[in-house]
């Protein structure tokens, strides 16, 4: 398959928007529902790490049994309805322990759905696949246009409707994904043996745990960036464009990723964007200056655009036909769903005994430390640009 149809790239194009259409108003918001139903932090905390552990797991199970049984679509779109079946039983409860036995079904399917769309993106461009950001980039757009809009209506109605919200934009996610295109294995090698192959693959490990300590060395940023700019004298004003500055140069990169993987290879790119890390997380425990502290958000284009779109390259690269779901499915759960999780629980320790600059210098360890590990050992086999 050598160029995917312009209706494909439509369909990819709008699963990525509602996507992260609906984490907009999932992710900054739902915390805070919970918060105004009168639930304490504690609570707050095992809700968000339920969701942590279920996103660890489910993934790797649906994405082993979509492999194997050359299912992708059909449990793809099982995981679309039954979470928005699942997402309906918030609308009739404010009791904890229901909302946690909710979070947990709906996390079970939810939590897949990306790894899938990756898999399917990847697939569907064929040879075209370095152009997989200029795809990818709608998810970004999603996300900033419903944050922004979502504080305004929420000036206006009362935050109980996020719930109607997110039921809406995951039920026409869901009848979208019927269209999306199903591409199946050429080969018919062994599910297990493949599989067994891939997780035994040592530049597969080695690039895990060095794409997890990648994840690790963003918790500090996601969890403390905003209250480290509040402790060091700067408004909401500057703090919202900070976050908007990151995002900005995220869409540039994602946009151009096409021309970027032309002219450098993927273990290039990814060796940067860990340099990148390390000075970005010393610049932000270091400096107060204004211009500076906007110039490191610059390199969000790198540490998460640039590394994001090199790891699901990567991947692919290392897997077979047979896997990719699987393959996917690894990287989302050991860096996004673990990496994430660590570097959240991580942060949150940390913060309260030495504050956000120490925080942010062992990030850049911590970010050292996985380019170490990438850099160091021997890569054999490491392709120069994406498999076609």
């Amino acid at each position: 398959m050598n160029k995917a149809p312009v209706s494909g790239k439509a369909i990819l194009a709008s699963q990525y928007f509602l996507y992260f259409g609906v984490m907009g108003i999932f992710l900054p918001y739902f915390n805070l529902y919970c918060y105004k139903l009168g639930f304490t932090g504690f609570q707050i905390g095992v809700l968000s790490a339920s969701r942590s552990v279920v996103m660890v797991l489910s993934p790797l199970l649906l994405g082993a049994l979509a492999d194997r049984f050359h299912a992708r679509k059909p449990i793809y779109l099982l995981c679309h309805f039954l979470s928005s079946a699942v997402w309906c039983f918030y609308l009739f409860t404010s009791d904890f322990w229901m909302m946690l036995i909710i979070t947990v079904g709906y996390t079970v399917f939810y939590s897949p759905i990306i790894s899938f769309l990756e898999a399917f993106t990847i697939d569907i461009l064929g040879s075209r696949k370095k152009s997989y950001g200029s795809i990818r980039v709608w998810g970004t757009v999603a996300f900033i246009v419903t944050v922004f809009s979502l504080g305004k209506i929420l000036d206006i109605y009362p935050i109980g409707i996020i719930l109607p919200l997110i039921l809406a934009g995951s039920a026409i996610h869901a009848l979208f994904a019927i269209k999306i295109p199903d591409i199946k294995p050429k080969n018919n090698k062994p599910f297990l043996r493949e599989a067994r192959a891939l997780l035994k693959k040592r530049q597969v490990i080695l690039f895990l745990s060095s794409a997890f300590l990648m994840l690790v060395s963003h918790g500090a940023y996601y969890g403390f960036f905003s209250i480290h700019l509040e402790n060091i004298g700067y408004g909401r004003t500057f703090i919202g464009a900070a976050w908007a500055v990151a995002s900005i140069a995220e869409i540039l990169v994602m946009i151009n990723s096409d021309r970027i993987f032309k002219r450098f290879s993927i273990k290039n790119v990814i060796i940067f964007s860990f340099i990148t890390a390390v000075a970005r997380w010393l610049t932000l425990s270091a400096v107060k200056s204004p211009a500076l502290i906007l110039l490191s958000q610059t390199f969000h284009a790198v540490t998460y655009g640039a590394f994001h779109v090199s790891s699901i390259l990567y991947i692919d690269s290392m897997t077979s036909d047979e896997t990719k779901t699987l393959g996917q499915s690894l990287n989302n759960a050991v860096t996004y769903g673990l990496g994430l999780m660590v570097g959240f629980f991580a942060s949150g320790w940390l913060y309260g005994k030495a504050g956000s600059p120490a925080l942010f210098a062992l990030s850049s360890l911590i970010a050292l430390a996985g380019g170490i590990i990438f850099m160091v050992f021997k890569f054999d086999g490491i392709v120069k640009s994406p498999r076609t």
